[in-house]
């Protein structure tokens, strides 16, 4: 980073406003209180054609109070966190407060729930790179990839490096803080043929800029996905088998997140209501969450509520364990925080992989699918409407890329469908998953 970033210093200072906040709300009449305040600062680089295009050094902190005044709720927010602009946001929600209407929901989180114990999960790792350093580095990824043969244009390459601090304290006494940071570089490619033109991208993202994969190394697989895509054609239109590459059985798990999430439950707006106990994959398949595991993307050891983060197991050999509850969701739902305010950390399958070229050849004849496009996901029924490109497979075998073409289904459907999940499991985010076979879906081709 060009400019220091003192993280302890700032946590140190950080909880003092939290605290103060607290004060002043208590001092004001406040029946309860809750404060979140945060720091974030990085360096974003973008270049495209081996010429820089933008360097952007971003700072922004902000303190965000909400109130309680019996049952009643409000909430404010600055950006300026000084001790005046703290006293008055305090003053502003309470002011809020008073004049909405009572929710018996409403408050913190219980405080037997409160977390007690604060590890370091090793989730803060410097990168301390001054910004000629990263534009080399950006560069250096994405002449990797256009020196390959065949690849005929940039969209460029960014890197980005940050780091925060998060503190969150309420009036039962709970002041927790989390100290991050996130790494990453990217490359965007195009290739160009008689048949038109492709593009694709490959990317590295870390807490701990140690462990990204080299910069030349993410252009060249750029590269080589770009090319992979030319002379793509539209698929067959009929009921295929449908297997879903990493990074989109992700989605697919977030989909199945936001449908047991409390908000949505407590809303009857999901195809799951009411259906804890029931069986929805096959019973090989286990979801469950690792809040604490070191290290990882999304650790922290509370929630947003101040709630203490356990293991969960929402998906318990194919059956649905448990819902993704928050302090409010969960009384609206008559049930107890399962610590997800903020949502799920750090999900991990425990199911038996099978090899990617046995995926194939369990997949036969269908399709491969590396990118979805549109919103077509109903949450409140579950019905699934993506554009998709990917490749033809035939015995086993990649024939051909796709693309203009659509897959349709249920997402009930497509878990209870489930016929098996890849080793080449993806790390990078919070969710790890690795290829989705699906029996069968509605392919829209030509």
């Amino acid at each position: 980073m060009t400019q220091a970033f003192d993280a302890v210093a700032q946590q140190t200072l950080l909880e003092a406003r939290v605290t103060t906040a607290l004060d002043q709300a208590r001092k004001l009449g406040a029946d309860a209180c809750e404060v979140g305040a945060s720091v974030d600062q990085g360096i974003g680089i973008s270049v495209r054609m081996g010429e820089v295009e933008s360097v952007e050094l971003s700072r922004d902190q902000g303190i965000a109070v909400t109130v309680f005044v019996g049952n009643r709720k409000g909430s404010a927010s600055s950006s300026d966190a000084g001790e005046a602009s703290i006293k008055a946001a305090v003053e502003k929600a309470i002011g809020i407060a008073r004049h909405t209407g009572e929710d018996p929901h409403a408050g913190l989180a219980p405080a037997e729930l409160m977390a007690t114990e604060l590890p370091d999960l090793e989730v803060h790792h410097p990168w301390r790179l001054s910004t000629d350093e990263a534009i080399e580095l950006a560069l250096a990824c994405e002449s990797a990839g256009r020196a390959v043969a065949g690849i005929t244009n940039s969209d460029g390459a960014s890197l980005s490096s940050g780091e925060g601090v998060r503190v969150y304290g309420n009036s039962h006494g709970f002041l927790g803080s989390l100290r991050g940071s996130r790494h990453s570089l990217s490359c965007m490619l195009i290739a160009e043929d008689a048949g038109g033109m492709q593009r694709d991208y490959e990317y590295t993202s870390e807490r701990d800029p140690a462990r990204l994969v080299a910069a030349e190394t993410i252009g060249r697989q750029a590269a080589d996905k770009t090319l992979r895509r030319l002379g793509a054609k539209r698929p067959t239109t009929g009921r295929f088998p449908v297997l879903f590459d990493p990074q989109l059985s992700a989605g697919l798990i977030g989909h199945l997140m936001s449908a047991i999430a409390g908000g949505a439950l407590y809303r009857d707006a999901s195809f799951l209501c009411g259906r804890l106990g029931e069986t929805l994959f096959p019973a090989w398949f286990t979801l469950v969450e690792r809040p604490l595991e070191v290290a990882a993307s999304a650790s922290a050891p509370f929630d947003n509520d101040g709630v203490y983060t356990r293991d969960n197991v929402f998906i318990d050999q194919g059956r649905l364990a448990s819902y993704m509850l928050s302090a409010y969701s969960a009384r609206r739902l008559g049930m107890q925080s399962t610590g997800n305010a903020g949502g799920a950390r750090n999900l991990r399958l425990q199911a038996p992989l099978t090899p990617y070229a046995s995926l194939l050849e369990q997949l036969g004849t269908g399709v491969l699918v590396t990118e979805l496009m549109g919103q077509g996901v109903n949450g409140v029924t579950g019905d699934y409407s993506r554009g998709a490109a990917g490749f033809w497979v035939e015995n086993g075998v990649i024939q051909y890329p796709v693309e203009e073409f659509t897959i349709a289904g249920n997402l009930e459907q497509m878990f209870r469908g489930l016929v098996a999940v890849g080793d080449d499991v993806d790390t990078r985010g919070s969710v790890h998953s690795g290829s989705w076979l699906i029996d069968e879906m509605m392919v829209a081709g030509s």
